[in-house]
This record gives C-alpha cells, sequence and structure tokens, in this order.
C-alpha cells in the first residue's frame, strides 16, 4: 500500500480534538494516530514543537503527515473557545463532572470540538463552564479515570457512530 499525499486525503468528519492541555508526548502521538486513521477534521495541539519530539513520533506512527493539526497554547483555550463557538461549532468537555452527561446517551452536533483534559487534573472549572456541555465516560472501576488518548478514542467513536461520513 503506497502512502497517501495530502491532496489525496479522503473527506473528513467535521469533528476536532483539542489536546491543548495534554502534555506527555505519547499521549499526543497517540491522539495523532486516531485523528488520522478516522479523518477526523483536527487536532490541536499545545505546541507544533511536539511534532518533531520522538516520543511523539514512536506513537504517531507518520499519522502527522496526513493529519491537519494546529496549536493553541493552553492560556489560549478561554479565546479559541469562543472563536469554534463563533463558527458554530459546539464545544464539548469530555471529563468526570457532576454536570456530566452520560456519553451513550449524548447526541453529538456534527460540527463538534471534542475538549480534552490535562493527565491527573483534568479541564479546569472555568474552562468547563465556558463549554456548551461536558460528556462523561461511565466508569466502574475504583480508579476515577482513564488515559486522555483513550478516552478521546472512546468519545471519538461514538462521535463517528452517530454522523458516519455519507459515501
Amino acid at each position: 500500500m503506497s502512502p497517501r499525499s495530502p491532496q489525496a486525503s479522503p473527506p473528513r468528519h467535521a469533528l476536532t480534538l483539542c489536546a491543548s492541555l495534554v502534555q506527555n508526548p505519547m499521549n499526543l502521538g497517540a491522539l495523532c494516530r486516531t485523528a488520522e486513521v478516522w479523518g477526523l477534521q483536527e487536532l490541536v495541539l499545545p505546541s507544533l514543537d511536539v511534532l518533531a519530539e520522538r516520543d511523539f513520533q514512536k506513537v504517531a506512527v507518520s499519522a502527522d503527515q496526513w493529519q491537519p493539526v494546529s496549536s493553541c497554547h493552553r492560556d489560549r483555550l478561554p479565546e479559541w473557545i469562543a472563536q469554534q463557538q463563533q463558527q458554530a461549532i459546539t464545544v464539548i468537555a469530555l471529563a468526570r463532572h457532576p454536570q456530566a452527561i452520560a456519553l451513550p446517551t449524548f447526541v453529538f452536533p456534527r460540527q463538534t470540538a471534542l475538549l480534552l483534559g490535562r493527565e491527573l487534573t483534568g479541564i479546569p472549572e472555568g474552562l468547563m463552564q465556558q463549554c456548551d456541555a461536558i460528556v462523561e465516560i461511565p466508569q466502574w472501576g475504583h480508579v476515577d479515570s482513564m488515559n486522555v488518548s483513550t478516552a478521546a478514542a472512546i468519545a471519538a467513536y461514538e462521535y463517528l457512530r452517530q454522523h458516519p461520513l455519507k459515501t
């Protein structure tokens, strides 16, 4: 199988993953790989510098060559969220939270940006309140959270299930 050129990219789903709070290059690489294999609209990184890091590249396995990426520093997230909302993109926080809607019952709008939390500390309350909705993945174990790239993949899959590409 030959590599695809950017010009030959297949259609993309209208889902953006915002990983501006994520710090671990391996998690960012996994998010890039997930976004690319599922043809997501965009992956927002905290900095484009991570693309050159060995740990990112080991996990991304060249996905960054085809996946549209941009960057937004965590300090600029309030403006980024507002900009998405002005463009009629629904911004959803993926987090364990008392106000969260369980993922299996949530209906994703077609134009969605999913805000992902920082490892261990999650999404700051102020950013969560700025989002249009908060969604959580039901959990029954003793550990109160799952890996950010795993959680993002589960949520993205649910979005894809609800919004398959028209072929």
